[in-house]
């Protein structure tokens, strides 16, 4: 006998069960059910707060996803959905937190150029790379890892009359995509609290991103964050990161930079001190803490 993964119970009877079930919770998981498309069943339950259909096949939401006007949490991790099919999630004014993590949002893969200037490597895509519909301004926690994004989608931070920021936004994560730079704009989440961009191909942050006051946990992981040879004066993380921030968690592991840069640049002080702070308090309080060099040797 070996180890074995416990199955999920699927077909017909189970769905109808969970979904009677739901009719009386407001919450739904599909998840790992085979489903290519949401069933129709689903749309009729007007007081759905939850639902899950990760880790399914499926392509499209279905225009009747409008309905689910009391929906706060929508999973559809681990399918094949596209960008074009998020401009129904448009009209979901009460959802708070969207999970699309390992779809092809990013695709198709559009022509990219890298333009170098003495600042930073800027991507020039394709106007299609940035057709992404707006998402509700309600969004408080968003997940965009694993999808081929070569940039992120301008409608995250642009605000105008035809779009709305996430102001409300406090979680963000775009790990595991082709991103090379952040956009300056990212100031613009003034909520952002947690930003996790592990495994791409990040160079540098954009002075934008010390704009973000309340922002707390910053994950970096393999990334390509480095001093390099560039002037005495460069340093690819910006002093204000370090100083107009709450800062207190920042995972840099597996980046050409050593600690000793890190050390050397402007603001890293006020920050370690900060830190230390905190992660002592949590120490004396009983909490294992890790005080290395945010992953860096």
């Amino acid at each position: 006998m070996g180890n074995t993964q416990p199955t999920n119970h699927t077909g017909r009877k189970v769905v109808s069960k969970k979904l009677e079930h739901a009719s009386k919770t407001g919450i739904l998981s599909l998840t790992e059910h085979s489903l290519d498309q949401i069933p129709t069943q689903v749309f009729e339950i007007r007081n759905l707060k939850t639902l899950d259909v990760s880790k399914n096949k499926i392509k499209k939401l279905g225009i009747k996803l409008a309905s689910l006007k009391e929906l706060k949490s929508l999973n559809c991790d681990d399918n094949l959905l596209e960008a074009n099919e998020m401009s129904l999630i448009s009209s979901l004014t009460k959802l708070q937190s969207l999970s699309l993590g390992g779809n092809q949002l990013g695709e198709p893969s559009t022509k990219t150029t890298r333009k170098k200037s003495s600042s930073s490597s800027k991507i020039i895509t394709n106007e299609a790379n940035n057709k992404f519909p707006p998402l509700p301004p309600s969004l408080k926690q968003l997940k965009l890892n694993n999808n081929n994004f070569l940039n992120i989608p301008s409608i995250l931070y642009e605000s105008n009359n035809n779009y709305f920021c996430l102001t409300k936004l406090e979680k963000l994560d775009i790990s595991n995509n082709n991103l090379a730079v952040l956009p300056e704009e990212i100031s613009n989440l003034l909520n952002l609290s947690e930003l996790n961009a592990d495994d791409n191909a990040i160079v540098e942050l954009p002075n934008g991103i010390g704009e973000l006051k309340k922002l707390k946990t910053l994950s970096l992981k393999n990334n390509q964050i480095s001093a390099g040879e560039r002037k005495k004066s460069y340093q690819p993380l910006p002093e204000l990161l370090f100083t107009n921030t709450l800062l207190i968690d920042l995972n840099l592991h597996n980046n050409p930079l050593s600690s000793t840069q890190f050390n050397e640049m402007n603001g890293t002080d006020s920050f370690l001190e900060r830190r230390k702070k905190i992660k002592t308090k949590n120490i004396y309080g009983g909490a294992l803490t890790n005080l290395d060099v945010c992953g860096l040797k």
